[in-house]
């Protein structure tokens, strides 16, 4: 931790009033770079504090915009004081840490080191950046890397914790969907089968898609927006979420109607159609979508030929859980697609 940020910290901890955020700022003479906020209907604005001298960020602000988002931030606190009150080991510097809380009308901000690298989504964007198999499969193998130390780094002898239970929230949330109840049923099943497997417990961040994660000369330097994580949980899902997150937006800078380049028959339009080439088509991204879930759920101590449940698991749980209505739809009709096809099994 650097003196400024043990500074604010120790002058926080004295005080039981939060300072504002305008305080925070003025005080230390800060220059300000908002990155902006989601487009879910809870959304965070995620603000990024430089020194009156440098281009290097100290600080990231987290400011939530309703009770619902406010409450996020809450639980982000708390999980970032467990993780780092247990010992991260090698990981512990990809981790934010807590630097102090301001209040900014109203309502609860968080402020956290600011983590150094860029967001692996920027170069995700990049033109013909998820067409070259040598450039994916360096993202793929770095978070990987990643994962299995932060997992080591975390793992527990008590096993995950249970999964909440997505098919009674799916039910639930898509009660006016008349082929929900049908969709509840079968993914009980799978989640059933999938919670059946030993496998090791391990802190899971929650949302770990590619644009949480921040790198640098082929490392991950950062993980960030930690406010689903758990402290014990089941860390196949991390595993699945980065590929299926992967793969959703293999499509975003080809035309509707145009083949995707370096993609063998995937086609731009249909909404997950990169998540269906990963599922069952052929071609050197779907084997590496592939392997990388494999590997993952056998360093979890799962059964790595059950990639295909645990996929199908993690779509319904983002049906499940998105803020976003429209986006948790949009998965629920793509684990509709998926779950009904027929299991490939290869030749004996």
């Amino acid at each position: 931790m650097t003196v400024a940020a043990a500074t604010l910290e120790r002058r926080a901890a004295e005080t039981s009033r939060k300072r504002t955020l305008s305080e925070l700022v003025d005080g230390a003479g800060h220059r300000t770079l908002l990155l902006g906020s989601s487009k879910d209907p809870n959304a965070k604005v995620t603000m990024l504090l430089l020194p009156p001298a440098g281009d290097a960020p100290v600080f990231a602000v987290k400011i939530p915009t309703t009770a619902v988002a406010e409450r996020a931030v809450e639980a982000e606190v708390s999980v970032l004081r467990r993780l780092h009150g247990n010992g991260l080991a090698v990981v512990g510097d990809t981790i934010p840490r807590i630097v102090e809380l301001v209040e900014h009308r109203g309502r609860t901000a968080l402020v956290t080191n600011a983590l150094s690298g860029v967001p692996l989504s920027r170069l995700y964007v990049e033109r013909r950046h998820t067409g070259s198999a040598r450039l994916v499969a360096r993202d793929f193998a770095v978070v990987g890397e990643w994962l299995r130390r932060f997992q080591d780094a975390t793992a527990t002898v008590s096993g995950p914790e249970t999964r909440t239970r997505i098919a009674d929230t799916i039910r639930e949330r898509f009660a006016d969907d008349t082929g929900a109840a049908a969709d509840a049923v079968q993914v009980a099943e799978l989640e059933a089968k999938v919670s059946a497997q030993a496998r090791i417990g391990t802190a899971v961040h929650g949302d770990f898609w590619f644009g949480n994660v921040l790198v640098c000369n082929d490392c991950v330097t950062g993980v960030v927006d930690w406010e689903a994580a758990a402290v014990c949980g089941d860390p196949t899902r991390d595993v699945v979420r980065f590929a299926l997150s992967y793969a959703l937006y293999l499509d975003r800078r080809t035309r509707r109607g145009k083949r995707v380049r370096g993609h063998d028959g995937l086609v731009a339009g249909r909404w997950g159609t990169g998540v269906e080439l990963a599922f069952d088509g052929s071609g050197w991204f779907p084997e590496l979508f592939r392997g990388f879930v494999r590997d993952g759920l056998a360093h979890a101590g799962a059964e790595p030929a059950a990639w295909r449940e645990h996929v199908l698991v993690g779509i319904a749980e983002v049906a499940a859980t998105a803020d976003d209505p429209a986006f948790a739809a949009r998965h629920l009709e793509l684990f509709r697609r998926l779950a009904r096809r027929p299991v490939w099994r290869a030749p004996e």
